[in-house]
C-alpha cells in the first residue's frame, strides 16, 4: 500500500511501522491529514519515532482506556512517562512532585486523592463560576476591542482559564504569568525530544513552584477560607487526609492542568469556528446549541492528542501486539475523534450531528476531572466572544505551536 503524507511521513504498511517525525511543521499543523491515510491502512501501528505501539480507532481506545490492565503508575519500568531511561539526579524536584499526582497513579492511591478532589469539581459546583467566568471574558473583551485586533490567545484564550483556577485554588490572580511560566516549564517534560536543558528548567520550575505553594497553604492552614485550597486541606476520605506532598502535587496538577488543555481548546475553536463558514450567532444562539458547539469543537481539534499507558501484565492484544510489563502504548485522542469507522463525516465541523462523541477529555478513572469545568469556560467564554466581536474573523493564517502532544495555537491574530 503506498501512502503519502507529511515529508518524514513513511509508513511500512506489511509490518504496520510508522515513521513520523511530531515535530514535522506539515504534521504538527495539520495531524488530520496523516490520521486520515493511517485510518485507510490500519487500526495500530508501531511508531518508531517513539518505539511503541498506538491506536487510533475510536472503539480500540475508547477501550483501552478502561482496560485496568494497563495504567499510568510506573510500576515494573526503568523509564519514565516519556520512555526515557537514564540518570534522573538531576530531576529530584521534578520527580517528587510527579510521585504524588493522581494522573501518574492507580488505585487504590489514585482513588483515594480523586475522591479528595473531586467533589470540588462536579458539575452543580462549577456552575456556581458561570457569571464569574463571564464577566472575566467581557473584562478582557473591553481591555482590546478598541484596539481593533488582538492575539487571541494571549489576550483571551490564556487568562480566563488560569485566572478561573488561581481563584478557585486562593491564589492571587496576578501571580498568573508566574504561574503560567512554571507550568510551560513543567510541562515540557512531557514533550518528545526533550533535552538537558528543558529538564534542567523544568525541574528548577517544580522546586520553585512547589515552595510557592508551601507558602499559601500554610496561610490557609492559618486562616481557611472558601477556596479550594482550605477544600483540599480540610477533606477527608477513608479517614485520611491529603499529605502535605500531596497536597502540593495536587495544587500543582489542577493549576497545570487547569489551564493548559482550555487555553488550546478555546483558541482551536475559535479557529474552527471562524473556518467552518457557520453563522457564530446561531451556534452560540443558547445554552443547547453551545453546548452542541463546544463539544464538537472538542472532538473536531481537539487539545491532547496522545494518552500514553504501561502495560502490566503480559497482555496479546492480536494482530501481532504481544506485550510486556513496563511497555507503553500510545492511545491518540485526536485521531480516534476523526474515526470514520465510528463517526459520520469525521473530517466535517457538524454542530448539530447526531453521532457526536468524543474522547478529548479520556475515559476511565482517568477521565479529566477538570472536564465539567472546561465545558463551562468554553460555552461561556465563546458565546461571550461572538456576541461582542460579530465581525471576528482572521488577521493572520493561525500557527500551531511545535508540541504535538498538546495540539494549540501559537498564536491566533484576529480582527473585526
Amino acid at each position: 500500500m503506498s501512502l503519502t503524507g507529511p515529508s518524514s511521513f513513511h509508513f511500512d504498511s506489511n509490518r504496520r511501522r510508522l515513521r513520523l517525525d511530531p515535530h514535522d511543521r506539515t504534521f504538527f499543523q495539520d495531524p488530520y491529514q496523516a490520521y486520515a491515510l493511517l485510518h485507510t491502512a490500519a487500526p495500530s501501528f508501531h511508531w518508531e519515532n517513539y518505539g511503541f505501539w498506538c491506536f487510533i480507532g475510536y472503539g480500540a481506545v475508547n477501550k483501552l482506556l478502561r482496560d485496568r490492565r494497563f495504567g499510568r503508575e510506573k510500576r515494573d519500568s526503568a523509564a519514565d512517562s516519556q520512555g526515557v531511561v537514564g540518570d534522573r539526579s538531576h530531576l529530584k524536584d521534578f520527580d517528587h512532585v510527579e510521585k504524588f499526582s493522581m494522573l501518574e497513579l492507580e488505585p487504590p492511591t489514585h482513588t483515594r486523592l480523586r475522591t479528595l478532589v473531586n467533589r470540588a469539581f462536579v458539575s452543580r459546583q462549577v456552575e456556581r463560576l458561570r457569571p464569574r467566568i463571564e464577566v472575566l471574558a467581557h473584562e478582557l473583551i473591553d481591555r482590546f476591542e478598541p484596539k481593533g485586533e488582538a492575539d487571541l490567545i494571549a489576550d483571551f484564550a490564556t487568562p480566563i482559564p488560569v485566572t478561573i483556577i488561581a481563584e478557585m485554588l486562593g491564589v492571587p490572580s496576578e501571580t498568573g504569568p508566574q504561574l503560567l511560566d512554571w507550568s510551560h516549564r513543567i510541562v515540557a517534560m512531557y514533550m518528545h525530544g526533550r533535552n538537558r536543558q528543558s529538564e534542567d528548567s523544568a525541574n528548577a520550575a517544580s522546586a520553585e513552584f512547589s515552595s510557592f505553594l508551601r507558602d499559601y497553604a500554610g496561610r490557609r492552614r492559618a486562616e481557611p477560607s472558601d477556596d479550594l485550597m482550605s477544600l483540599l486541606l480540610a477533606a477527608e476520605a477513608d479517614g485520611t487526609k491529603l499529605s502535605e506532598d500531596e497536597l502540593i502535587t495536587t495544587a500543582i496538577l489542577l493549576l497545570n492542568a487547569g489551564h493548559e488543555a482550555t487555553v488550546h481548546q478555546i483558541g482551536n475553536a475559535v479557529k474552527t469556528v471562524l473556518a467552518s463558514g457557520f453563522d457564530p450567532a446561531k451556534l452560540f444562539a443558547d445554552a443547547e446549541n453551545a453546548a452542541k458547539t463546544v463539544e464538537e469543537c472538542l472532538r473536531f481539534d481537539a487539545p491532547l492528542h496522545m494518552f500514553t499507558r504501561y502495560a502490566y501484565e503480559d497482555i496479546d492484544l492480536g494482530d501481532g501486539i504481544s506485550l510486556q510489563p513496563g511497555d507503553q502504548i500510545g492511545l491518540m485522542l485526536g485521531a480516534a475523534n476523526r474515526d470514520p469507522r465510528a463517526l459520520a463525516s469525521p473530517d466535517t465541523f457538524l454542530p448539530q450531528r447526531s453521532d457526536q462523541k468524543n474522547l478529548s477529555f479520556g475515559a476511565g478513572i482517568h477521565f479529566c476531572i477538570g472536564a465539567p469545568l472546561a465545558r463551562l469556560e468554553l460555552q461561556v467564554a465563546l458565546k461571550v466572544l461572538f456576541d461582542r466581536l460579530p465581525n471576528l474573523r482572521f488577521k493572520k493564517a493561525p500557527i500551531y505551536r511545535d508540541t504535538y502532544h498538546f495540539h494549540g495555537l501559537e498564536r491566533l491574530d484576529v480582527k473585526w
